[in-house]
């Protein structure tokens, strides 16, 4: 055997082969290949598999009707490898004694990543009708638009065809664990069935470690359920948690009422223990102007107008054309994607969310979150398009002067505005919303051409948008539904 490579002699001896830097990709086909290019058709051609391969996050889609609109690809997943391709040749002199055979070898390059095609390929849906005699008809010539048609080819009565909105997100088998008989705990009783209730529910409810009030409540709460201290004392061994006791008492002992997201940002504690912790300390508020909130035990806000500064701000980052800008201009993440849906066509892959844990001041820790998960300062834009902020946490002179212009005259706490004048929160979210809008233009200056009307309405901080009798696009209404998580939290402890 001879090899069309060059070869080298190493200092021991042995022989080393200069192998080409070309870089290939393989397709391992599951199918006899006959006719290169038809094969090809069904990967989508060779600017297909190029693009496939440009997103590492792809599997390589492969069509065996590739002509056929409803054809259910088969997904190859991308493997790396070090495998060579080579050209072998063998060649055979005729002559006396049956003719010599020769081989030569050639390395053509080095493939470092190869698909492999390793799920079910029976997902199919054709474009069929079945007849009462139990025959099939085809539907493709009826359905699919090939060429202008005349009004002929649209009034034609054709079989109703209504193909799959999706396939199975999987193509490989799987076993399939079945849930276990429920067991309830010893003297449950299961909810009676009525007409109003005819589902029921499918376990027995967690114990209600946390005490939730209503705006609406008469009292509060002096003490924790006894529930919630057994719970607390029984995680409470390691010194780590010892302290995070010690520090929250301190927090609201200087603080009555705290945001779960300043208590992340200011106290370094696992989110776990967490939960347990604020119901052994503080109850929930479920409505109000300090609904989503966690009040000390012994503290009715209701009766102390010093507790304004510690009022609830729903606040949504307003988006629209109306604004200038839309939701794709706007360098801010949603709280949650629309959906982490992955398709089969995707592999697994981590999604590089924002990062709310990281550093904050001095404290280093996986479990501390940065300061603007709660604080709003002017210059900056906020982690979220919505967040739930506290009054006292918005660090910026023009709104602080708009929440302390009625101090010591404080009369009646309402559950939309608390202690605040009337509209107060909504001359909040005006200043806020220029604040951001002046923050965005920097960032994109593209985006906002500059005029007289725009200078004047950012040097009122968007109170002539309130006089103009536009409304908002949103209604903020006391404890709207909200997919921030200071609004969900309560199902943490249900």
């Amino acid at each position: 055997m001879s090899s069309a490579g060059d070869t080298e002699r190493s200092p021991e001896g042995t022989a080393v082969l200069n192998v080409s830097q070309r870089r290939l990709v393989c397709v391992e086909y599951p199918g006899v290949v006959r006719h290169l290019d038809r094969a090809l058709e069904t990967l989508r051609g060779e600017k297909g598999v190029s693009k496939t391969y440009s997103d590492p996050s792809k599997r390589l889609e492969l069509y065996y009707r590739p002509r056929d609109p409803y054809c259910h690809p088969v997904c190859g997943n991308r493997y790396p490898s070090t495998n060579l391709l080579l050209r072998v040749r063998r060649r055979v002199r005729k002559g006396e004694g049956g003719g010599e055979a020769q081989v030569a070898m050639e390395v053509l390059g080095v493939i470092g990543t190869t698909y492999k095609f390793q799920g079910m390929a029976d997902f199919q849906y054709l474009a069929i009708h079945m007849r009462p005699d139990s025959t099939h008809m085809s539907l493709y010539d009826k359905i699919i638009l090939r060429q202008p048609e005349t009004k002929e080819f649209f009034d034609m009565d054709v079989p109703l065809f209504i193909p799959p909105p999706i396939f199975s997100r999987l193509d490989t088998p799987v076993d399939y664990y079945y849930r276990p008989e429920i067991q309830h705990r010893e003297g449950y009783v299961p909810p009676a069935v009525s007409s109003e209730n005819l589902i029921g529910l499918s376990r027995a409810r967690r114990p209600h470690n946390a005490i939730f009030v209503s705006f609406e409540d008469k009292t509060v709460p002096m003490e924790p359920l006894e529930p919630a201290v057994q719970n607390w004392k029984r995680v409470c061994v390691h010194p780590s948690e010892i302290k995070a006791e010690e520090e929250l008492k301190k927090m609201f002992e200087r603080r009555p009422i705290w945001s779960r997201n300043a208590v992340k940002a200011n106290l370094d504690i696992h989110p776990e223990k967490l939960k347990l912790l604020l119901p052994y300390l503080a109850y929930y508020m479920l409505t109000g102007p300090w609904r989503s909130l966690w009040v000390r035990f012994g503290y009715d806000p209701r009766t102390k107008p010093e507790a304004k500064a510690y009022q609830v701000l729903d606040f949504r980052i307003r988006c629209g054309m109306k604004h200038g800008y839309t939701p794709n201009d706007l360098p801010v993440k949603a709280k949650r994607s629309t959906y982490n849906y992955s398709l089969p066509t995707t592999v697994n892959k981590y999604a590089s969310e924002f990062l709310l844990y990281g550093v904050c001041n001095s404290v280093t820790s996986l479990f501390v979150r940065q300061e603007s998960a709660y604080i709003f300062r002017d210059g900056t834009l906020p982690p979220y398009r919505q967040m739930f902020y506290q009054l006292c946490d918005l660090d910026v002179e023009s709104i602080k002067k708009v929440i302390h212009c009625n101090d010591g005259q404080e009369e009646e706490c309402n559950e939309r505005d608390g202690w605040c004048l009337p509209r107060t929160t909504d001359e909040l979210r005006n200043i806020m919303s220029s604040m951001i809008k002046q923050v965005i233009r920097a960032k994109k200056p593209g985006l906002f051409p500059a005029n007289a009307k725009d200078t004047a309405d950012e040097a009122g901080h968007g109170s002539q948008e309130r006089e103009s009798g536009e409304e908002d696009e949103e209604e903020f209404q006391p404890s709207e539904g909200s997919d921030n998580e200071m609004e969900t939290e309560i199902l943490e402890y249900m």
